[in-house]
């Protein structure tokens, strides 16, 4: 096995990225393929998940990326559990583990098994090294530590099974976003996009809002009306039939704007088609109880500052870049770590 240099790593991605951002026809008939096999997997879903790995894969940021990245010669096999809730959600985790020049034993979801296999082929076909780095398979064996993703009652499973190696477990995060009330009708048109991209299912989809006492629930549902043409998915419409049943039977207060319920609840994660809000008369109790929540919660959107809380503008929850790691685990420095631990 060759070893890979820092610089043929940063210019293959980078070129990935460029290829991202130009599709030709074997990418879009993979795109087709994996809207098939998976139906929340729409064309715009898909698309908007390509567009946002084109976006990470930057070229200045691939650079700042990298200083931190120590390129193995003696590379480790990593195991990844990957998750399937949104498009590519994978890939990351699997670009941390070839950037710093170790072995990615791969087991995908089944319900995102067709784009992500797909990249690292034309990854490959740019760095034909990387073939050697990149293995998939059923179950975990042989392998040296382990990177899994999954629920909360799955991270009790990973724990008993891979707890004697070194390991990032990840569990269910939420994320929310702080109101003040002084935003304008394209700034909530924006948050629109960090709620209902990819049918709010990721961790970095906001579940929750907090919201000033006395605020006028239109300012925030009628810049939202540009999305609503999601309820004509059939399996989204679902969700808000069923929810927005057991609301009116149960006699539970409720918002509803035909594609969106808002219930007022102490609650982080709400279920599909719902999100949950809650009232506030000072943002400091705001930042305060999320301080409290850290663990559960994935990121913060807010189009003002909060104290001590790190916050990204309304729209860009979806678009994270290579350094913001998932539950805040800096990847890269567990991966670089691993050499030490010989």
């Amino acid at each position: 096995m060759s070893s890979l240099r820092k610089e043929q790593l940063i210019s293959a991605f980078k070129q990935l990225g460029l290829y991202l951002q130009q599709p030709d026809e074997a990418l879009i008939a993979t795109l087709n393929s994996a809207s098939n096999a998976n139906a929340w997997f729409t064309a715009s879903e898909l698309n908007k998940a390509v567009k946002a790995i084109a976006e990470m894969l930057d070229e200045q940021d691939l650079a700042q990326w990298f200083e931190t990245v120590e390129v193995t010669k003696t590379p480790k096999t990593v195991g990844l559990i990957l998750a399937g809730n949104i498009p590519l959600v994978g890939f990351h985790d699997v670009m941390c583990v070839l950037a710093t020049g170790n072995i990615a034993l791969i087991k995908l979801s089944s319900s995102d098994n067709k784009l992500l296999p797909f990249l690292l082929n034309r990854l490959c076909d740019i760095l034909p090294e990387l073939k050697d780095h990149i293995v998939y398979t059923e179950q975990l064996k042989n392998f040296d530590a382990v990177i899994a993703t999954g629920s909360n009652n799955t991270s009790r499973y990973f724990e008993y099974y891979f707890g004697k190696v070194p390991n990032i477990i990840r569990r269910n995060r939420n994320s929310v976003a702080i109101i003040t009330g002084k935003e304008s009708k394209a700034e909530i048109a924006q948050l629109g996009h960090d709620i209902l991209d990819y049918f709010g299912m990721g961790c970095r989809s906001i579940s929750k809002i907090f919201i000033p006492k006395g605020y006028d629930i239109k300012y925030f549902f009628e810049p939202l009306e540009q999305y609503q043409d999601i309820i004509n998915h059939f399996k989204y419409n679902n969700n808000y039939d069923y929810n927005k049943s057991i609301y009116l039977v149960n006699l539970q207060t409720h918002y509803d704007n035909g594609f969106l319920l808002l219930k007022e609840d102490e609650g982080l994660s709400s279920p599909l088609a719902v999100l949950y809000y809650e009232t506030y008369n000072d943002v400091k109790e705001v930042a305060e109880k999320l301080a409290q929540q850290e663990e559960q919660i994935q990121c913060i959107v807010s189009n003002t500052p909060v104290q001590n809380l790190q916050v990204l503008p309304f729209g860009q929850s979806q678009h994270p870049k290579l350094w913001d790691y998932a539950d805040h685990v800096n990847t890269i420095a567990f991966l670089n770590g691993l050499g030490i631990r010989d």
